[in-house]
């Protein structure tokens, strides 16, 4: 059983080939990965170009705003074509991608623009690597039945937590439990033929779909239905309703929110229906320890 997710070995933008190792030699030029970011090698004259366009780059990017001189963002998504500040920000911009970087710490955007900058940050996520037990083409690694076993491997070898751009505890949970059905005999895995089947005609969709390799493992839209089928397999209760609604709320609120979203939310409902869940988790003699909040979960 292979437990080390998809968070194993940084992806540096272009490829290590071509900025990365340019950047090596820019003295007192700093390339830095988000996974080692330092708030300190950011100072108040910095320009600082960040490439990459979710989770980490959009946090990390507002806070060195609070910061640096300027703050570029470079991402393969921005297709503008030119520089765009953001709403709420005077030193924060969004770029297209970086086409090549200088010795003089000179960097070349492909929408034309010209920048000379102290820092580039690293933002791009990371790639999977398994040594030669399976391949690995473009972060997907293949082929894998149900993300998790190989099959012509199966059961004697799986993967847990691949998937990524999901809540990570209650999938990894499921998988670890599904692994244990399967190798305690609990469990059955369909034949090697009908597995490779299953894997090859989720391949072909994605395909048809345009969905890039790269993203064979991102389950962001269809983690509960993956979560679904695996508590069916291990005949346990599917996810639970307001599991579902306070992760639709969150992303809204993010979108509505970007700033503020952690602290200023609208789902203490969900989050009401989700401590009287768990409840039933607490050993009756214990329960009075939480009728204050029971009464009133807002206030406390």
């Amino acid at each position: 059983m292979v437990c080390t997710s998809s968070f194993q070995v940084s992806v540096y933008g272009l490829g290590d080939k071509s900025i990365a190792t340019t950047i090596v030699f820019l003295i007192p030029f700093v390339r830095k990965y988000a996974s080692g970011y330092y708030r300190i090698f950011v100072l108040p004259d910095s320009v600082v170009v960040l490439i990459g366009s979710s989770a980490s780059a959009y946090d990390i990017s507002r806070e060195i705003a609070t910061v640096a001189k300027e703050v570029h963002v470079a991402a393969r998504s921005t297709t503008n074509g030119t520089p765009t500040k953001l709403v709420g920000y005077n030193n924060l911009w969004t770029h297209s991608m970086i086409k090549s970087a200088h010795k003089d710490g000179t960097v070349l955007f492909e929408d034309g623009s010209l920048l000379l900058v102290d820092v580039i940050l690293h933002c791009t996520g990371y790639v999977s690597k398994t040594g030669n037990i399976v391949i690995v083409d473009d972060n997907r690694v293949a082929p894998l039945y149900q993300h998790v076993f190989p099959p012509q491997l199966a059961p004697w070898l799986s993967f847990i937590g691949l998937p990524w751009k999901v809540i990570p505890f209650p999938l990894v949970e499921l998988q670890s439990k599904w692994v244990a059905g399967i190798l305690s005999g609990r469990i059955s895995l369909p034949s090697q033929e009908e597995m490779m089947s299953d894997v090859e005609a989720f391949y072909l969709t994605l395909e048809a779909a345009g969905v890039p390799k790269r993203y064979t493992h991102n389950l962001g839209n269809c983690q509960f239905e993956y979560n679904d089928w695996l508590a069916a397999e291990c005949r346990s209760s599917p996810s639970q309703e307001w599991r579902k609604q306070m992760y639709a709320a969150n992303r809204m609120n993010r979108a509505i929110r970007p700033e503020t979203y952690r602290d200023d939310f609208e789902d203490q409902n969900l989050i009401w229906q989700a401590h009287q869940d768990f409840l039933q988790y607490i050993p009756a003699a214990s329960i009075s320890s939480v009728d204050r909040y029971k009464q009133n979960p807002i206030a406390n």
